[in-house]
């Protein structure tokens, strides 16, 4: 209950209270932290918990699985992939090889994932849909639209309404999120016309209302297309307000094009959206640095400089996450850090690479 209100302080409170914790509580407590965007919290308690001599059943493993696939941890995936696979009596089902599929697509090992998938003698909609948006997000587009054509079924059929319940049970019906696997694949396969129609296919196919993700995929599709104006009007007629993450795809491109007119354009409705983010202003300085604007791209790079909040990123060392943030002067590690990047930059330079001086902004 505390925890579909959002309030994991009186969830924790009331799982410290209870003398003789089963596997139900510790799930309930990770599955909490998990629902509310704390995977960290919710690895960690999924160790606590084995330590405490709890063994974890396959409902505990699925929702620690799905906290990998939410931070990338991959070396702990990996271990519980491991624990599962040397378990007795373990209850691998449905959701469990489901689990396994998502964690190693979205933590970067698409192979694993699909060697997973085509050992599964049982798939449903989710299953095809993590492996469909996991070909895509490894820029697979060819092999995440083969095997959306083969979901659909080898005689083409094609539902009106999934509503009706004539589907057929060798078939199974793709979902909203199947259709951003299959935009993403077609955005990066340039294939315009194919995400149009795929597009088109949601609403009039199986009566899937669109939702922000699916906006923003098309917009991705006609930008790396380099279609600008047809991006620009698709925004404009979207029936929903178009929020940041639309607008800042669509000033990507049009940094890419050097189209400056629509780049101050964009700037302006994203100064209303979210006028903080850093990403903005630096697309701003780099197309005014191509165009030779330097006066601007000076005024830009003021601006950045007056922002307080620094990008941060993470990465699992072992089984263990940790944050850094940009020009960290703080951090234990800084010195061996640079050593690296030196060394790298060396290698880079080494085999031909020369950066693209006019793109720099200083901090």
């Amino acid at each position: 209950m505390y925890s579909a209100r959002a309030n994991l302080l009186d969830a924790h409170h009331v799982f410290d209270e209870i003398p003789c914790k089963n596997i139900v509580c510790w799930t309930a407590l990770i599955s909490a932290n998990v629902d509310n965007q704390k995977p960290k919290n919710a690895l960690h308690l999924f160790r606590q918990m084995q330590m405490d001599n709890v063994e974890p059943d396959n409902v505990a493993i699925t929702v620690a699985l799905s906290a990998c696939a939410d931070i990338g941890a991959l070396e702990m995936g990996e271990w519980i992939h491991t624990y599962v696979r040397h378990k007795k009596g373990l209850d691998i089902d449905l959701s469990l090889n489901n689990a396994l599929v998502n964690m190693y697509v979205k933590c970067g090992n698409i192979v694993t994932g699909r060697r997973i998938f085509d050992s599964m003698e049982k798939k449903d909609v989710t299953t095809w849909t993590s492996i469909i948006v996991g070909h895509a997000l490894h820029g697979q587009a060819e092999e995440a639209l083969k095997l959306y054509a083969e979901m659909r079924g080898k005689d083409k059929k094609i539902w009106k309404k999934k509503r009706n319940g004539d589907c057929g049970s060798s078939l199974i019906v793709p979902n909203d999120v199947t259709f951003i696997g299959v935009l993403m694949a077609c955005s990066h396969a340039g294939m315009v016309e194919e995400g149009k129609q795929h597009f088109k296919s949601m609403s009039e196919d199986y009566g899937l209302k669109p939702r922000e993700s699916h906006f923003g995929c098309m917009v991705d599709l006609f930008c790396r297309a380099g279609l600008l104006k047809e991006a620009y009007n698709f925004i404009l007629e979207m029936p929903l307000q178009p929020n940041a993450v639309v607008w800042r795809t669509f000033l990507g491109a049009c940094c890419l094009k050097g189209n400056i007119e629509l780049a101050a354009e964009v700037r302006c409705r994203l100064l209303e959206l979210d006028p903080g983010h850093a990403g903005d202003y630096v697309a701003m300085s780099n197309i005014y640095a191509a165009k030779g604007m330097w006066d601007k791209k000076i005024v830009i790079r003021d601006q950045i400089k007056q922002r307080k909040a620094p990008g941060c990123s993470s990465i699992e060392v072992g089984t263990e996450i940790s944050e850094f943030v940009a020009a960290d002067e703080d951090h234990p590690l800084r010195l061996e850090i640079y050593v690296v990047l030196e060394h790298l930059l060396i290698n880079m330079k080494a085999s031909g690479y020369s950066p693209e001086l006019s793109s720099l902004t200083e901090y």
